[in-house]
């Protein structure tokens, strides 16, 4: 335990700004899900088992009349398609952490893959239990944000027109923060001329999927270039 203990202390720190972000988007979610009439216990549940941030947004609208589970499955892999990459460059990771990397890739959202792969291990703490303790206290902030806005949603009259904006607003911030942590931007900029291309063909609401996987396949093309340019530039 005080292995545990230490991982924790010393892990807290890096996960303040996702805690600070996952309280207000978690929030949000929750008031979201309260205000389709639905008991803040389903909300903490749902954060529990299914923790998915923006699919979780997104599966507020999977319990209007109308929506078949074909049209659930395809939106879910839409827009969680990318923890699939997530998870590959991690797995060789993961693999030393017994059983417990199951829970690891569970809980590997944007945030926590973020911190996971730019955090430098303290010398003093255990590699395995310092990167566990970032990934269950990213969970636990979630949870308590999601029902601290279902509970607030239920008791109060809180309307949430224009509070699904807080995770995109999330999603920038984090992008802002690999944009400065890192020096070889190139992965970046072919996200962001990618995207662009996918948007102007595909159009608004058709766009997200094919610039995903074009810029999946792209990145895998040219991994060894990149990974090359990166350890030139940490030089």
């Amino acid at each position: 335990m005080r292995g545990y203990r230490q991982a924790f202390k010393k892990a807290f720190p890096y996960t303040i700004p996702v805690l600070t972000g996952y309280l207000f988007i978690g929030i949000a979610f929750g008031v979201m899900y309260a205000e389709k009439g639905y008991s803040f216990l389903w909300a903490i549940l749902m954060s529990v088992l299914v923790y998915a941030g923006s699919g979780q947004y997104l599966a507020v609208n999977f319990f209007v009349p109308g929506i078949s589970f074909l049209q659930v499955i395809f939106l879910t892999f839409m827009v969680n398609v990318r923890h699939v990459f997530y998870g590959i460059s991690l797995v060789e990771r993961f693999n030393r952490f017994g059983r417990a990397r199951w829970y690891m890739i569970f809980g590997l959202t944007d945030e926590t893959y973020s911190l996971l792969c730019t955090t430098k291990v303290p010398k003093d703490v255990d590699e395995e239990k310092f990167l566990l303790a970032i990934v269950l206290m990213d969970h636990f902030y979630w949870i308590l944000g999601s029902a601290i806005g279902a509970i607030a949603g239920t008791l109060l009259p809180i309307s949430s027109e224009g509070i699904e904006f807080a995770m995109t607003a999330l999603f920038v911030v984090i992008f802002i923060e690999q944009w400065m942590e890192k020096k070889n931007r190139i992965p970046e900029i072919i996200g962001i001329v990618v995207a662009f291309i996918s948007l102007q063909v595909f159009g608004a609401d058709s766009f997200v999927l094919p610039a995903m996987l074009c810029i999946m396949l792209v990145l895998f093309a040219g991994r060894k270039k990149l990974e090359k340019g990166e350890d030139e530039v940490c030089r």
